[in-house]
């Protein structure tokens, strides 16, 4: 009879959630591979972000899920989802990066200046480009929690609660740490351009000085 020759359909691992995805993975390598398509653009441009170098978010991101597939027969969900768990991979991975290099570059997050910082529209591409050199020097000097803040919000585009997850504090915490956040740069960016105002306003004086002088 064909009833008995029916095969069986392999369910659709896609449809699976997190939770009983890391269980499969545990045994079936087909599970994890769902879960690496279902993260890995997104830690791949977390990285990049960190690091400015897209050979070297490559090599890190690709750790990242190396070291998670290395791990996966401890991991348990203890408070700790799968996504944050790969962040804070990364995060380590890109820490060591950093310390080993010596180096910490940024790459200018357009989202974040439109969303969190209102310049008055530039007269020349030159000040544009003069402002977001301020935003990012601003940013270059936040402790590193607080950059990591930004680059999970306006980099991944997480929520409050999963950066929460991720840094091991409550969503109300986040929010606290985020508007601190906000103020603090646009306090340090004001103070930057209130020098750079004053650098302009003695420059100006010293060139009407010299011309005075040649005349």
């Amino acid at each position: 009879m064909k009833l008995f020759n029916r095969r069986t359909r392999k369910p659709d691992l896609t449809t699976l959630p997190d939770v009983e995805l890391v269980i499969l993975a545990k045994d079936n390598s087909e599970a994890f591979g769902v879960l690496y398509e279902r993260y890995v653009e997104k830690i791949y441009k977390y990285i990049y972000y960190r690091t400015g170098n897209h050979h070297d978010a490559e090599d890190l991101a690709s750790g990242v899920f190396h070291r998670a597939m290395a791990h996966i027969e401890t991991y348990t969900d203890r408070g700790v989802p799968f996504q944050a768990w790969l962040y804070r991979i990364a995060h380590n991975l890109v820490a060591n990066w950093h310390r080993d290099r010596g180096r910490r570059k940024i790459i200018p997050l357009e989202e974040f200046v439109s969303a969190g910082l209102h310049f008055d529209a530039p007269d020349s591409a030159t000040e544009d480009q003069e402002e977001r050199d301020q935003l990012m020097g601003a940013i270059g000097r936040l402790p590193d929690e607080r950059q990591q803040l930004l680059y999970l919000k306006f980099v991944s585009g997480l929520s409050n609660a999963e950066v929460g997850e991720i840094l091991d504090r409550t969503e109300g915490a986040i929010k606290s740490l985020y508007h601190r956040t906000l103020i603090a740069l646009r306090d340090d960016i004001e103070m930057q351009q209130t020098r750079v105002g004053a650098r302009r306003s003695t420059d100006s004086s010293e060139t009407k000085l010299r011309k005075q002088g040649n005349d």
